[in-house]
């Protein structure tokens, strides 16, 4: 028992040293709280287009094992240049689709060192700040979204072999078509363009009256706001 009791004192003392266990309470609360505000705000606001919510559950994982790590590295230089030799020889091969995905990561690592670091405060200071500041770029974009990047790759596989009858639909809705491919199949045609519209109305538009053709039409249309015209 007497052996117990001095394990027990020695690492709770250390632990004092480092960090009271206080603050290191409040750093947890503080972050986990962050962490699931960023998460809502990942899910409702955020343009990947993989699932989101799947994904913003491991914000939380990863910035309290940030803070971890911190917290124990923080008073020890051998500790930190060990983890640093650890990290050289690991190869993190998590598939990220889209750069709007690593941002939120670093956001949350970002709330987690600041936890680990014993700045409760300025994590909340920079929290209010970057999400206030990402809320009015949607805010101030989302309106103007579809204007600035209202370029579409439309994608039709047909039966019919009439290329003029499709061609004119298209021209009708869009302000702006371009043939980009035309292939012959065994029967009928797949063909690919490049489109610009104004609104949804007139993709669904044109969607409606293709799929009105007394044959049979499959379309595919995909948002491409980096195609130039």
């Amino acid at each position: 028992m007497d052996l117990l009791k001095k394990i027990q004192e020695r690492y709770l003392q250390e632990f004092s040293d480092n960090v009271s266990f206080d603050e290191f309470l409040i750093n947890i609360v503080v972050t986990a709280a962050l962490i699931a505000f960023l998460r809502l705000f990942y899910i409702y606001y955020g343009n990947a287009i993989s699932n989101r919510r799947k994904f913003a559950s491991n914000f939380l994982p990863l910035s309290l094992g940030t803070m971890l790590i911190i917290m124990i590295i923080k008073s020890s230089v051998a500790l930190s240049l060990g983890l640093v030799g650890a990290l050289s020889i690991v190869r993190f091969r998590a598939a990220i689709k889209d750069p709007e995905e690593l941002t939120y990561l670093f956001i949350a690592i970002g709330l987690g060192l600041a936890g680990g670091a014993n700045e409760p405060i300025l994590a909340i200071a920079a929290f209010v700040a970057i999400i206030g500041l990402l809320f009015i770029g949607k805010r101030f974009t989302r309106s103007y979204s579809f204007k600035s990047e209202d370029r579409l790759f439309v994608n039709i596989n047909t039966e019919s072999n009439d290329f003029k009858e499709i061609h004119q639909i298209l021209k009708e809705h869009f302000s702006h078509v371009e043939l980009k491919r035309m292939d012959t199949l065994e029967t009928g045609l797949d063909l690919s363009f490049i489109c610009k519209a104004k609104s949804t109305d007139e993709i669904d538009n044109a969607r409606i009256q293709l799929s009105a053709l007394p044959y049979k039409i499959s379309t595919s249309i995909i948002d491409q706001p980096d195609l130039i015209l």
